[in-house]
């Protein structure tokens, strides 16, 4: 089965700061996916990447 998403080594920046830092994924059809972690782990930042409101400063995705 093939992925519906797949992202690699995602990195976003804002300056010097890096809110998010080498992200990977694969989202597969009929899947549920998650995105947890602690306030202020860039999950925000990860979705909006991966959404294309901010892109992103370095990685891969594509979408099938």
């Amino acid at each position: 089965m093939s992925a519906l998403l797949e992202v690699r080594d995602v990195v976003r920046s804002f300056g010097g700061v890096r809110a998010v830092d080498g992200a990977s994924l694969d989202v597969e059809a009929a899947s549920i996916t998650s995105l947890i972690g602690p306030n202020g782990a860039g999950k925000s930042t990860c979705l909006n990447v991966l959404s294309g409101v901010y892109a992103a400063s370095a990685g891969s995705g594509a979408a099938s």
